[in-house]
């Protein structure tokens, strides 16, 4: 049984993993002919449209309402922001730097989550921020050479999206799924719109397939990824994710022929030690826990 369980959560972080990579692919095809804003005005219509027609289908009124429209909009222009500083760092950077430099979301998490949500900080949790801002320097190696600014940008990105990720922990105790990413598309849909509308391209052709793919893979990622934590341990899920270094850079490679340097995978994996330093959580002594200590 914890086999067949195994099995599950592997492959549907599979899913998980071929769904960012597709994603980036297509942000990469489509970048210099249509403008970043509206890709991501195509990807909330398409993901405003699947919603919609689950939450229908279920006849799952309860879906669109929510009490709580302040935090979505906080949530979602985080989130909006921090899509599109990623986005514009796939059409100008290697895109094995780009997932690399992303996995510091769970460190930046931490400390927003310490600073906002009450949680404690711990030797343990300053030990994985260090190691997250080691690796960080390992990949970007300043005063090595000319600085890029656009890896700033997707460290930004990072910093946004960890906004998102402790507002989605927020919301998740009242909102179901479904409902969370119903607000997403709403709320950024008239965001994108309005930064589209100075930078508007027709799409022809097979800008339509890849606009089409960047919106479908959005919204699968995080299905795929909701679904691999039922069948595994976050820290799990957490080490399977990081294999979308490794596949990216692979796909960097073949397809557009990046280089890929080891300094990379060394940042990578000690930020990725970083990240297993905040998923984990020592065994409590059973004693000490009849005392109501309260988990760190």
């Amino acid at each position: 049984m914890e086999f067949t369980v195994i099995v599950k959560a592997i492959l549907w972080m599979s899913g998980t993993l071929l769904s960012f990579c597709l994603m980036a692919v297509g942000a990469r095809e489509l970048s210099g002919e249509i403008h970043t804003s509206q890709v991501m005005l195509f990807r909330s219509v398409l993901g405003l449209l699947v919603i919609c027609s689950i939450l229908l289908i279920t006849q799952n009124n309860r879906g669109f309402l929510t009490t709580r429209i302040g935090l979505h909009g906080l949530r979602n222009t985080f989130h909006f922001a921090g899509q599109y500083g990623w986005l514009l760092g796939i059409t100008v950077l290697p895109l094995a730097e780009v997932f690399a430099l992303e996995f510091t979301v769970p460190l930046w998490t931490a400390m927003i989550a310490w600073l906002f949500l009450g949680e404690s900080i711990t030797a343990r949790k300053l030990a994985a921020i260090g190691l997250g801002l080691a690796g960080v320097l390992v990949i970007l190696k300043p005063g090595v050479e000319v600085f890029n600014w656009y890896s700033l940008i997707v460290l930004a990105a990072a910093f946004c999206y960890a906004i998102s990720h402790a507002s989605t922990k927020s919301l998740s105790n009242t909102e179901s799924p479904l409902t969370i990413l119903f607000y997403m598309c709403l709320i950024q849909l008239p965001i994108g719109f309005m930064f589209a509308l100075n930078n508007w391209t027709a799409p022809v052709g097979m800008q339509w397939f890849w606009l089409v793919i960047v919106g479908l893979t959005a919204l699968s990622a995080h299905f795929c990824m909701t679904k691999a934590m039922q069948y595994a341990e976050v820290s799990t899920v957490v080490i399977l994710d990081f294999l979308r270094l490794p596949a990216i850079g692979m796909v960097g490679a073949l397809v557009y022929g990046e280089s890929v340097e080891v300094s990379l995978f060394v940042g990578a994996l000690i930020m990725l030690i970083g990240n297993l330093l905040i998923m984990f959580k020592p065994q409590r002594n059973p004693q000490k826990m009849s005392g109501g200590d309260a988990p760190s």
